[in-house]
């Protein structure tokens, strides 16, 4: 996810005990490079991504719900490259933004704005 769009922000702090889960849109996706080969490394996120209400039940890519109240996503894990290349010792990988085409987006749709067609090209 990163990789791909740059107005992505990442949490970055020191991970915590709890592993990251996944919606199953994001299921099998490197959290550092998007690639969706050879998962190794479970992902580990912070105490604050980890403690906070809204976020318990959401996946650390997209914000996307997890499901029910009582249903958990997937585990999400690190490709082998980033294992090797040790990204995944940077921090946690959560995505704390959402991205200013995403947002323009949604702006957009609130205002009743018709040429929302060409944000999402």
């Amino acid at each position: 996810m990163s990789r791909h769009q740059y107005d992505l922000i990442q949490c970055m702090k020191q991970p915590g005990p709890k592993v990251g889960q996944v919606c199953s849109q994001c299921e099998g996706k490197c959290p550092m490079c998007d690639s969706l080969v050879k998962p190794t490394s479970k992902v580990y996120i912070c105490g604050e991504c980890s403690n906070q209400n809204n976020n318990q039940a959401k996946c650390i890519l997209c914000n996307n719900n997890l499901g029910g109240e009582f249903s958990e996503g997937v585990d999400a894990y690190y490709c082998l490259e980033c294992v090797r290349l040790e990204k995944h010792r940077e921090g946690c990988p959560r995505i704390i933004n959402i991205g200013s085409l995403r947002s323009d987006y949604i702006s957009n749709k609130k205002n009743g704005n018709t040429n929302t067609n060409r944000l999402l090209t």
